[in-house]
């Protein structure tokens, strides 16, 4: 009788991690090129918030989430550099486009235990439309 109930214990112990997995859940790829998370349309900024190097080949804004301040890196900012160099600087500025989780931030946010990890987020996104606010000046 022990020894069926030894055995019994021994063919659970094999079977029940096979028959209570429930398979991987798909983590979101990141980049450019990646999934993407959501999409914002005609988020209102000031000009200056919007923040270009001075060759036009990276940019990047800021939004505040509270006490942190989420980072929007564009994937294309040669692309919007014209329109938004033609935009006066006094104008605010809406802009549309699809977001992507940063390839460096989920890295560094995997790696790390900080709770800060939890507070900002840094996203690319990929800008669709960069226009002057029918709202004018500031």
């Amino acid at each position: 009788m022990g020894y069926k109930i030894r055995k019994l214990l021994v063919v659970l112990i094999i079977l029940l991690p096979i028959v209570s997995y429930t398979g991987c859940k798909k983590q979101a790829r990141c980049g450019c090129t990646g999934d993407v998370l959501y999409s914002i349309t005609d988020q209102l900024f000031d000009h200056s918030s919007i923040v270009y190097n001075a060759t036009g080949t990276n940019a990047y804004f800021m939004i505040s989430s509270g006490y942190y301040y989420d980072t929007y890196y564009f994937c294309n900012p040669s692309e919007m550099y014209a329109t938004y160099n033609s935009i006066s600087s006094d104008d605010q500025i809406k802009v549309s486009g699809d977001l992507y989780w940063d390839c460096s931030y989920v890295s560094q946010a995997s790696q790390s235990s900080s709770y800060q990890q939890s507070y900002y987020k840094v996203y690319n996104i990929k800008v669709t439309k960069i226009e002057s606010s029918l709202y004018g000046k500031k």
